[in-house]
């Protein structure tokens, strides 16, 4: 690989670690950010599901983010198994690049080394994805052990230990899941490489652009805390 690629693969490593910093820990212009906003009302929901007595409600919700997880898991590996894929037809595909003119030209071994990365990458959102799937899986039994309204009395501090439980085991779930879904949209940005590393670098950094407007200028993060900012 030449200096550009490595400056650019460089670059890409630096965005994608600073844009999870800004998002799961610090603030962005002294905004915070819509996931950080989203674990508030996720302890709230917990909250409200123990003055419950039937919470069909509140499992419906879990199901959907546990069926959510694992429809991006299996995604994952089908884009996993497209790079393998992608590898056992080098020789084509190499081919091919070669004869486009606005591609920049390269070995056969960086070509594999780029395509290995993305494997990689995929690999990673899967099993951020399936870890995710289990934390949602434990969340559910969490919450089923949380005291009954009418029971709540009798151990208060119990009740508020149990839903902390359920608080953060949902936090630590929607953090891996979102750790997942975030190599998902990076790997459109690492797409722009097999073209040059220039416009790899483009890309990563319009990926990024568009990541920060959604976790910090967005309409939805102005619906969760217009209030509060």
């Amino acid at each position: 690989m030449s200096t550009s690629d490595l400056v650019a693969l460089a670059i890409f490593l630096l965005l994608w670690t600073g844009y999870s910093w800004i998002t799961e820990r610090a603030k962005f212009f002294d905004r915070v950010s819509l996931t950080r906003a989203m674990s508030s009302q996720r302890a709230v929901w917990i909250r409200n599901a123990m003055h419950r007595d039937l919470r069909m409600i509140d499992t419906q919700i879990m199901a959907g983010l546990q069926n959510g997880t694992a429809f991006f898991a299996s995604t994952s590996i089908l884009a996993l198994g497209g790079c393998f894929a992608l590898l056992g037809a080098t020789e084509q595909v190499f081919a091919i690049f070669s004869d486009l003119p606005l591609v920049f030209q390269g070995s056969r071994a960086g070509f594999e080394l780029k395509v290995g990365g993305l494997a990689g990458i995929f690999g990673y959102a899967f099993f951020k994805f399936g870890w995710s799937y289990r934390l949602f899986n434990y969340c559910t039994i969490l919450l089923g052990a949380i005291p009954m309204s009418g029971d709540i009395h009798k151990d208060p501090a119990g009740a508020d230990l149990a839903a902390d439980k359920v608080i953060r085991m949902n936090i630590l779930a929607a953090k891996h899941f979102n750790m997942g879904l975030r190599a998902i949209f990076l790997s459109i940005g690492y797409l722009g490489w097999f073209v040059s590393p220039y416009l790899f670098i483009a890309t990563t950094v319009g990926i990024i652009i568009v990541l920060v407007r959604r976790q910090f200028y967005s309409e939805a993060r102005l619906a969760v805390l217009e209030r509060i900012d």
